[in-house]
């Protein structure tokens, strides 16, 4: 559990729409991606989606979704609806979801509690549940292997929170702000969600400055160098490298006024101080182009600021990712970034794809399809055996290159990223 109190919108899966709730298909917005960005850009502190489809293609679909969901939003994802097994969890946590829910009004969920638990672990387990009699009906398992619960109706909160042995996140309708800040103030409630914070998501920043005031912890970023502890130039500003959080790529370089760095701190979203314009700017503000702060770190000088961001579309006004293009000088040098020249590797397969070349291999495997990358991928694991036995190391390097290979025009052809690979990867 997180020991600040979390304000987490909802989305209601349907028919590749957003709708009003469970028993509401009234479409709130064509387009959930894009709804699940405004919350993220809106300083939510989790998201939480439930999938209302009601057959295995739509389903299907809502899972592509929520997969994109979770990869625009910024923040972390809860998944919901249509868990039936064990399966259904791990499609979600696949997904990209952080944490995967389980619906007690369905038997078949309370009795793979456990069997989740064990395997996904219970910082992954959240359970959604209707009445607070269920918590109490199955305290012994909640406390044992759900991280959460998340209250439904909203009818029974204080029956919860009477009961609750572990953290509940309440679902709220349109409620007054003395209320949230109430029902913050009790050490049971973990976060609030439903139609209260969906309907005020673009005021969750003052609702939690109120709720910080009142003395509810909440989640603003509270700098842990103050301003006036960072040492200025003679316009009294301070440079920003902007770095791309995971390929570490440097973007861009800007200035932050006392101004610009507190709206930073405070929006998630970088924010600079014009010295041509006189004037601060937000990133993104125009073009679309934002900047997600993941971390801010002073030098040893205190007088630049490293900002490591994901950066949505691109960093430089001229269209490029980088603002860095512009070459003076270049030494050969081998690539020593190895996710680099696996991303190299991929987008050359990529363009024989989509641009074949006569006498290509890999054209040649595109030609032939998926039965043949498959076949060839399969025989270059028994290579990798074969050469494990041998006591020549290099034998294996070149089999595992071959199969790595082999492995990204699979990729490629199934539509597959190394970053999301690698994020699956790290999710593990």
């Amino acid at each position: 559990m997180t020991n600040y109190k979390k304000f987490i919108p909802c989305i209601f899966l349907k028919n590749e729409k957003a709708v009003a709730g469970f028993q509401d298909s009234t479409v709130v917005s064509e387009n959930p991606v894009q709804l699940a960005r405004f919350y993220g850009e809106n300083n939510a502190d989790e998201l939480l989606v439930f999938d209302l489809s009601t057959d295995d293609d739509s389903h299907e679909r809502a899972l592509d979704l929520i997969k994109e969901i979770c990869h625009e939003a910024q923040i972390p994802v809860i998944g919901a609806g249509n868990v039936k097994r064990m399966e259904d969890i791990k499609k979600l946590l696949y997904a990209g979801c952080s944490r995967a829910a389980l619906n007690y009004s369905k038997e078949g969920n309370v009795e793979i509690t456990r069997e989740v638990s064990l395997k996904f672990g219970k910082d992954k387990i959240v359970a959604c549940i209707a009445e607070a009699s269920e918590i109490e009906t199955n305290a012994q398992l909640l406390g044992e292997f759900v991280e959460e619960v998340i209250l439904i109706h909203e009818k029974t909160i204080k029956q919860a929170i009477e009961v609750a042995q572990l953290p509940v996140i309440v679902t709220l309708p349109e409620v007054s702000l003395d209320k949230i800040i109430e029902l913050l103030s009790c050490e049971t409630i973990a976060g609030v969600t439903g139609p209260a914070i969906n309907e005020n998501a673009k005021e969750i920043n003052d609702i939690k400055d109120l709720c910080a005031g009142n003395g509810v912890k909440v989640r603003t970023f509270e700098p842990a160098i103050a301003w006036a502890e960072l040492t200025k130039n003679s316009d009294g500003l301070v440079p920003v490298v902007v770095q791309d959080y995971k390929t570490r790529e440097v973007l861009m370089v800007a200035y932050m006024n006392e101004e610009a760095y507190l709206h930073t701190l405070k929006s998630g979203r970088m924010t600079y101080y014009s010295r041509s314009r006189k004037e601060q700017w937000i990133k993104g503000e125009t073009s679309g182009h934002f900047q997600y702060v993941k971390e801010l770190t002073a030098d040893c000088d205190k007088d630049t600021i490293l900002a490591k961001v994901s950066q949505v579309g691109a960093a430089c006004h001229t269209g490029s990712y980088s603002c860095f293009f512009n070459e003076i000088m270049k030494k050969e040098y081998d690539e020593s970034n190895p996710l680099m020249v696996f991303e190299s590797v991929l987008n050359v397969i990529k363009d024989r794809k989509v641009h074949p070349k006569e006498g290509s291999y890999t054209n040649y495997l595109f030609d032939k399809g998926i039965d043949k990358i498959l076949k060839k991928l399969g025989e270059e694991a028994t290579e990798i055996v074969i050469a494990a036995k041998n006591p020549n190391a290099n034998e294996i390097k070149y089999e595992i290159s071959d199969f790595l290979y082999h492995m990204m025009v699979l990729m490629v052809e199934k539509g597959v990223t190394w970053e999301e690979i690698t994020e699956e990867l790290d999710k593990r």
